[in-house]
């Protein structure tokens, strides 16, 4: 334990403007990374999806849900990116505790997506990078709002697992993308991240189209033919899990999700 507070110390003297020693506890935060031409700031990851193959020779902190404090703190970070989930409230308490420095990337919307690209640019001392990446999500946005806007939004079930069946709430950034694409999350009344549902409640939305992430886990949707989604024969699979996660990538996911929706009756 005292190492851990000597290592403490040495991380916290002598904070720089920008920093330069970086740990990702996301995949999503890794990627932003790279996307801001900063992947040599890293110095550690979490693991838990399989890596950029830019990131394969860093050192692991451990695996998603649990964080390996002692080779974190070896790393001396600067700055640690945190996403919600990715690590248990203990252990982001227990990175409180100690002091280190913690920033955490949440977006709700995919304009505050666009705006942690310019925070995250000005924390690491790439400044331009992030505004010119955060422009550049915002006019992709626009130009999709624009290409694929409907006047009645089409009604869609979001699919996150089904045994038991697991959608998106209204908070969540995917409930968000689902509106750029024209279309609106039957459950966009929900607060909850990702609320578990009922059979019930989804006939009685009776959406249009249900998305999810296999076709295996699409099919209970067979045994309830009188819904809209199942009779028109719009149940498909989610085109690019990269709309899971919360990166400039995203954009493109995004687009391939609007191209899918817009063939939608």
């Amino acid at each position: 334990m005292r190492a851990l507070f000597v290592c403490l110390l040495l991380i916290l003297a002598g904070p720089l403007k920008a920093a330069e020693r970086v740990i990702s506890l996301a995949h999503s935060l890794s990627e932003i990374m790279l996307e801001l031409d900063a992947g040599d700031l890293l110095v550690g990851v979490l693991d838990g999806d399989e890596r950029p193959p830019a990131l394969a020779a860093l050192p692991s902190v451990g695996r998603y849900g649990q964080l390996e404090l002692e080779t974190l703190l070896s790393l001396k970070p600067d700055l640690i990116l945190i996403a919600p989930g990715s690590v248990p409230l203990a252990q982001q308490e227990q990175l409180k505790h100690f002091g280190l420095p913690l920033y955490v990337v949440a977006p709700r919307r995919l304009e505050q997506l666009a705006s942690e690209f310019a925070a995250i640019g000005e924390r690491i001392g790439r400044p331009e990078q992030g505004r010119k990446l955060e422009a550049r999500f915002r006019q992709g946005l626009d130009a999709l709002r624009t290409r694929y806007h409907r006047e009645q939004p089409l009604q869609v079930f979001y699919q996150v697992w089904h045994r038991p069946l697991y959608t998106i709430g209204g908070g969540q950034v995917i409930s968000d993308a689902l509106e750029v694409c024209g279309a609106r999350n039957v459950f966009a009344g929900l607060t909850q991240p990702a609320p578990q549902v009922g059979i019930e409640a989804v006939l009685q939305r009776d959406p249009q189209v249900i998305l999810g992430g296999t076709q295996a886990e699409l099919d209970i949707w067979k045994s309830w033919p009188q819904l809209s989604a199942v009779r028109l024969q719009q149940v498909w699979e989610v085109p690019d899990k990269g709309l899971e996660r919360p990166s400039f990538q995203m954009l493109g996911a995004l687009e391939q999700l609007c191209q899918v929706l817009a063939k939608a009756r």
